[in-house]
């Protein structure tokens, strides 16, 4: 029985696919949203062999528009089953580059990016939720979110910004039956990426697997409302502790 919609703001080829997967079996319809088809596909193939029964899509979205994001998940949810779930895994890149020779442009675009559009499909999606009672917003993060960087601090700023409002909509709607968590991946994920990135330097046992990731973003949805997590943190066996 499908349990309405599951929606993934940031849907491609590594954790999207495999959080698409899981959210599929679990009995939801999926909402993917990226800029492009071509980005969600493997997220809506996986879904599709996943629940073939359930009806899944891809809508268009770019995530640094926040009046178009959040017009689309409005429209989705207008137009058939609750959304449910909300997984925002947008994520900027690794601009390197050092403190002072960020441009006002760059630090703009991150804001809108890790910030406003993590607000604007919140603002979507959860007065439905309150009024509810109940649903899931999981905000895809990093470690970076807790420490400063001398290399990368656009990473570092806009990831800080996102697990400030992680924690002020989960203050303020918790209450109302709104989970609200901020997922910390202190890892590097195992996604085609990155497996091209390292060559024959790549070793899953020093990676995290997306759909063990998935696994556990699975169990975030399932935890009692007595013993909600706002904060997680997620690691292979082999993670050296970087925070």
């Amino acid at each position: 029985m499908s349990h309405g919609i599951c929606a993934i703001v940031g849907a491609g080829d590594g954790l999207g696919r495999a959080l698409a997967a899981r959210f599929a079996r679990g009995g939801y319809r999926l909402a993917l949203l990226s800029r492009s088809a071509a980005g969600s596909a493997a997220a809506l193939a996986s879904a599709q062999e996943a629940a073939p029964q359930l009806e899944h899509a891809y809508y268009p979205a770019d995530a640094e528009d926040a009046e178009g994001l959040n017009a689309q998940l409005s429209n989705i949810a207008a137009a058939g089953a609750p959304i449910d779930v909300l997984i925002y895994n947008a994520r900027g890149g690794y601009t390197l580059r050092a403190p002072l020779e960020m441009s006002y442009a760059e630090l703009e675009e991150i804001y809108r990016l890790e910030v406003v559009g993590a607000f604007a499909a919140a603002k979507a999606v959860m007065p439905a939720m309150i009024e509810r009672g109940q649903g899931s917003v999981i905000y895809s993060s990093a470690t970076a979110a807790l420490r400063g960087s001398g290399t990368n601090p656009l990473y570092a700023i806009g990831k800080f910004g996102l697990r400030a409002l992680a924690q002020s909509l989960a203050k303020a709607y918790a209450q109302h039956g709104v989970h609200v968590a901020h997922v910390r991946l202190d890892c590097t994920l195992d996604v085609p990426m990155v497996r091209e990135w390292l060559g024959e330097r790549f070793d899953p046992e020093l990676t995290s697997n997306c759909d063990d990731v998935a696994e556990s973003y699975w169990w975030v949805h399932q935890q009692p409302r007595s013993a909600w997590s706002n904060e997680v943190e997620l690691r292979p066996y082999t993670e050296n502790w970087t925070f």
